[in-house]
């Protein structure tokens, strides 16, 4: 696998079990799924072409065939049995940052939770640029605030955690107009502050196995609860940008196309 995309691979097996149903996953995915509803033109959707660059185990791509025609990019072969597990047979391996598409071929790239694994991101986005048509969408969620850094950063391999406006500048210097930015994880964003820094400072996390945040919370009441509460903030980014929070989502267009 390529490196700048890697997670520690016993992971893999942990997503495909907790995608589903845990509440991280679950909030997030419905504040996607309500901004996509949003910018994407609905009298289209049947044509869209559709690629999600580091689909991981592949649950988002069964929820973005709503919206057209979609196909998977994956660095990991790992994660692509995993995709073919789910039925999924339309995801192919991703080689580096280029994207296997001829210019000006896409209606909307997607990288949920892509860019911080990527040290050339500048290369990533502008690919995501130069695939997509004049009137085409790129999307991408990050982690927010590089104070909130800890174990599943490690994990995770990522590169960096952002802030909105250093975002924002990434896109605009790949020629992106960006219509809409916005932190979000912001109604839980004080306990989980809390728990990261708090961790850091009693510095619990030193010479201990690396565990996944995933792991603090299991299935039942609390998880659900906090799916719940996570999700609430969808009918909110829909009509507001958000100015703090646990992660950052972008939706930007290039310079001079429709919004």
């Amino acid at each position: 696998m390529h490196r700048q995309y890697q997670m520690e691979k016993d992971f893999y097996a942990e997503y495909f079990k907790i995608e589903d149903k845990h509440w991280w996953f679950v909030g997030r995915r419905k504040i996607i799924l309500r901004l996509l509803e949003k910018h994407l033109p609905a009298s289209d959707r049947s044509i869209l072409q559709i690629v999600d660059v580091g689909c991981g185990t592949g649950t988002m791509l069964q929820y973005l065939m709503r919206f057209g025609h979609v196909q998977g990019l994956e660095a990991d072969s790992e994660a692509i049995q995993f995709c073919r597990m789910r039925g999924l047979e339309n995801v192919q391996r991703l080689v580096g940052t280029h994207l296997p598409f001829e210019d000006e071929s896409l209606d909307l790239v997607t990288m949920f939770d892509v860019l911080e694994h990527i040290a050339d991101q500048k290369s990533a986005v502008s690919e995501a640029h130069r695939v997509l048509k004049s009137a085409g969408m790129f999307m991408a969620t990050v982690p927010a605030y590089q104070f909130l850094w800890g174990p599943q950063d490690e994990i995770s391999h990522h590169k960096r955690r952002y802030v909105a406006r250093t975002l924002g500048n990434v896109m605009r210097s790949s020629g992106f107009r960006v219509t809409k930015l916005s932190y979000f994880n912001s109604i839980l964003f004080l306990p989980i502050a809390a728990i990261r820094v708090g961790r850091r400072l009693m510095r619990l996390d030193e010479g201990a196995h690396l565990t996944s945040d995933f792991t603090l919370t299991n299935p039942g009441l609390i998880n659900s609860a906090l799916a719940k509460v996570f999700a609430l903030e969808a009918s909110i980014i829909e009509k507001f940008s958000i100015p703090f929070g646990v992660s950052i989502v972008c939706i930007a267009r290039k310079r001079g196309s429709s919004p």
